[in-house]
């Protein structure tokens, strides 16, 4: 496709054009004439990718969503009009916990990986399917829900190419994953560990350090009598699970080596010393168990403390006692909820004379999963991990060194990335106890007496993958050796989103599927994302590239903010105040809208705001009917500018062309919007005020100066407002815009103080005559306009122009000792109406 002008034809001019239908109209056109099809041929210097987020279809986008998509198409756009072959892929996320969630609610359906599959399953009244069956629905209803999403994305414009598009939980996917941990496993980066971990009875399932998040909750803190000594402890109810008391080394009052009982269970603890605790914080004395919070797991492993687990993994007290606690004792504990437990605990503290006064009433952050709805406990469990630094200071010191080496805008979002490193306690745990999600590729040998030999997994081959251990067996084995002695166990376990979600370039690009492609786009130039998930999607793919790779998987990190409410509060779904843009699309345009989302900068947050999508509106609409003035004065017959005013316009319009260049070139679209809109005004304004009568008189300087100010103009504005622009480079040019070359700025021999003091001069008639209440149209006797020498001669340059324009029989020019050449114009005129 080309940005032909056709020269030889007149424009094809609507009669009334409007807004309405554009998005219809060209969304349409782009996608059968292959408008942002990704060309294959060029080479990679030539290339820009761009590693998209995929969003999770778990529901509806929001204002949220079209905010942060649209910032990424408005690079994309610009790259692809700089000349380059832009990689601009789409991936769906309809993997992990908010699918099961939806899929349960949709189908009201339960999974239970007990149940054999039945192929004939059909939805209806409340049940319980076998996981394949509920893994079906979840690829059922995220189908629907992707095609949903895909129209919306077409709708607001997204230059897409819709031929590279994926999901996380898709074969391909599912395959590059399993690739991806076969060979951290390989070569020791992964590994398989029986360990206390943080768990959500919610959902069920173990999750990592870096999906929990701190909420402040109502507690109370209670000092217990252990012997001669006192603690306070948030949690009485963990008195079964108490392995030790802990005093800082430095702390005299207690004696460290020494034993105590504990209150209620009677068992020996003894008093040790760590460096954690703090002797100004309360008594100076911490009951440590197993395990209330990851401090206790910390003070586990310094002081090799046994484990006295007494919580389960539905968040409820075991059945039994630990072995070393008296089961008589421990009884009315069994079964219960931690808070039920703590209210009995602290009832019989209280009649025992161990609770020292009553508990007092506090707020403290307590830990949950993000997508939680009780507080984490910790739990022992078999999980597997990838190591990411978090217990090994040579590993942490690379991928802190490999951060230096990663182009964050803006440039202090990398102080996220070296916070969230350095603050690391342990490994990333990358399995889930839920079911739709990638497996792991691994079985279990199962001894002749029934042991599960977990020590010496079984693994796929790669050139089996994807493979489904519930339903595939490993090498040498047959389906009949499932669960019998001598035979296997499949591993139960999914992986976490983030451990497919962290290998989007490489699904995406094609990695050892297509390795061309691959080549073609990897390392990618740009990650798009949120602040909030640095810790998560973007250090997770950093941890994954230097794996597999050695090297960063992009070379710029772009972060967007957050939509905020009237009351700065963040826009989403999963706070209930997000709004579908469906709405805004038919009212305000697309173009209106993404003109909105444009005014937020790269890690800047931004208000919700329709009066700003009215302004987008008007400025859509006035580019449409100025469009439409300037190219009705016809083709002119040569396209040289003589005019010192047209010079003067094109000079100027050549720096606006510098600014929004070197903008975009540091991802700061919204700078490149606003130098591009201050001009646009002027040029409808003021230029073509002044020069419409020489235009309608036929000539040629004018006519080719307007020509070629709106052809620059609507390619500065392409990215941003893309269907106004291309209705309106459909009127005279063969071709997409989106197509077309970017603007150069050449330089021009004219001076834009022409345009800048005529205009201003302009300016100060038509304040002149509104302020008599008169018509623009009215005529002025006479104008005397004093300024410097230099000044007045540039206005003398346009004074034909100016006299038309502000209907002005006579202008007087009169020098002054004192002005200036640049703003604030120096300029006085003064009218005699």
């Amino acid at each position: 496709m080309t940005d032909t002008q056709r020269l030889d034809a007149p424009p094809r001019i609507p009669e009334r054009p409007t807004l309405d239908g554009l998005a219809e109209k060209w969304s349409r056109r782009w996608q059968e004439e292959g408008t942002y099809a990704f060309d294959r041929s060029v080479e990679r210097a030539g290339v820009y990718s761009i590693d998209t987020p995929p969003p999770t279809v778990s529901g509806s986008l929001h204002v949220g969503s079209v905010f942060s998509y649209t910032h990424t198409d408005l690079i994309a756009r610009y790259q692809r009009m700089r000349g380059r072959a832009v990689f601009y892929p789409m991936g769906w996320d309809d993997n992990g916990l908010p699918t099961e969630r939806r899929v349960q609610n949709f189908f009201k359906v339960t999974c239970d990986p007990t149940l054999p599959y039945d192929p004939d399953f059909e939805p209806g009244a409340q049940a319980a399917v076998s996981r394949r069956n509920f893994t079906e629905l979840c690829s059922r209803l995220t189908a629907e829900d992707e095609r949903a999403f895909e129209e919306l994305w077409r709708l607001l414009g997204l230059s897409v190419d819709w031929n590279h598009q994926y999901t996380t939980i898709g074969p391909e996917s599912r395959a590059a994953s399993q690739k991806a941990f076969l060979r951290n496993l390989a070569r020791g980066e992964a590994y398989l560990a029986e360990a206390p971990t943080s768990w959500d009875t919610t959902f069920g399932t173990a999750v990592a350090q870096a999906e929990t998040e701190d909420r402040e909750r109502p507690g109370a803190m209670h000092r217990l009598r252990f012997g001669p000594y006192e603690v306070d402890t948030t949690r009485p109810e963990l008195l079964p699970a108490c392995v030790a008391l802990v005093c800082h080394p430095g702390d005299s009052r207690y004696s460290v080596g020494s034993f105590v009982e504990t209150p209620l269970f009677g068992v020996r603890v003894p008093v040790l010393a760590h460096h954690l605790a703090d002797p100004e914080k309360g008594t100076g004395l911490v009951m440590v168990c197993t395990f209330g919070d990851v401090t206790d797991v910390t003070w586990w492993r310094d002081l090799a403390l046994p484990a006295r687990v007494v919580l389960g993994r539905d968040g409820r007290f075991l059945p039994s006692a630990p072995s070393d606690v008296d089961d008589s004792a421990y009884a009315f504990l069994a079964g219960r909820t931690v808070a039920a437990a703590r209210r009995e605990t602290v009832t019989r503290l209280r009649e025992s004379g161990d609770l020292i006064g009553e508990p007092e009433p506090l707020r403290h952050k307590v830990k949950f999963y993000e997508k939680g709805e009780l507080p984490l406990e910790i739990v022992t469990s078999r999980q597997w991990y990838i190591r990411n630094g978090g217990r090994d200071d040579a590993l942490r010191s690379a991928f802190l060194d490999a951060g230096q080496g990663l182009a964050f805008v803006p440039s202090h979002m990398k102080h996220r990335y070296e916070h969230w490193v350095g603050g690391l306690t342990g490994d990333w745990l990358i399995s889930r106890q839920r079911y739709a999600g990638v497996p792991f590729p691994v079985w279990y040998p199962i001894a002749g007496d029934g042991t599960i030999g977990y020590d010496t997994p079984l693994v796929a081959r790669e050139a089996d993958l994807p493979v489904d251990p519930a339903s595939d067996v490993p090498p040498g084995y047959t389906e009949a050796q499932r669960g019998q002695p001598g035979g296997f166990a499949a591993d139960p376990d999914v992986m976490d989103t983030w451990a497919t979600s962290s290998l989007t370039p490489q699904i995406a690009g094609g990695w050892e599927r297509d390795p061309d492609l691959f080549a073609q786009v990897f390392p990618y130039d740009h990650r798009p994302q949120g602040h909030e998930i640095i810790r998560t999607w973007l250090f997770a793919t950093v941890v994954r590239a230097h794996y597999e790779h050695g090297v960063l998987p992009w070379k710029n990190a772009v972060i967007n903010g957050w939509i905020m409410d009237k009351d700065h509060k963040k826009v989403s779904k999963t706070y209930g105040s997000a709004e579908t843009p469906t709405g805004l699309l038919a009212q305000y345009s697309v173009d209106a809208v993404r003109y909105w989302a444009a005014q937020g900068r790269p890690g800047a947050d931004l208000t919700y705001d329709e009066a700003q999508m009215r302004v987008g509106r008007r400025l859509a609409t006035k580019l449409l009917n100025a469009s439409k003035f300037v190219l009705g004065f016809g083709t002119p017959a040569s396209d040289a500018v003589t005019d010192p005013l047209d010079l003067s316009m094109l000079a100027e319009l050549s720096t606006v062309v510098s600014a929004a260049t070197a903008a975009f070139d540091r991802y700061d679209h919204t700078s490149a919007l606003e130098v591009t809109e201050r001009f646009f005004w002027t040029f409808c304004d003021d230029y073509i005020e002044l020069v419409k009568e020489r235009a309608y008189n036929g000539d040629d300087s004018a006519r080719s100066a307007l020509r070629a100010g709106l052809s620059t103009l609507l390619r500065l504005f392409a990215p941003v407002l893309p269907f106004v622009t291309e209705e309106v480079w459909s009127w005279w040019h063969d071709g997409s815009i989106h197509r077309a070359t970017w603007p150069s700025a050449t330089g021009h021999a004219g001076d834009p103080a022409v345009l800048r003091l005529t205009g201003a001069a302009l300016g100060q008639i038509r304040k002149a005559k509104s302020d008599r209440k008169l018509s623009m149209k009215a005529e002025v006797s006479r104008a005397e306009i004093r300024g410097t020498a230099p000044e007045l001669a540039l206005v003398e340059s346009a004074l034909p122009d100016l006299k038309a324009a502000g209907r002005l029989a006579e202008v007087i020019l009169i020098p002054t000792e004192h002005g200036s050449s640049v703003p604030p114009i120096g300029l006085v005129v003064s009218c005699a109406l």
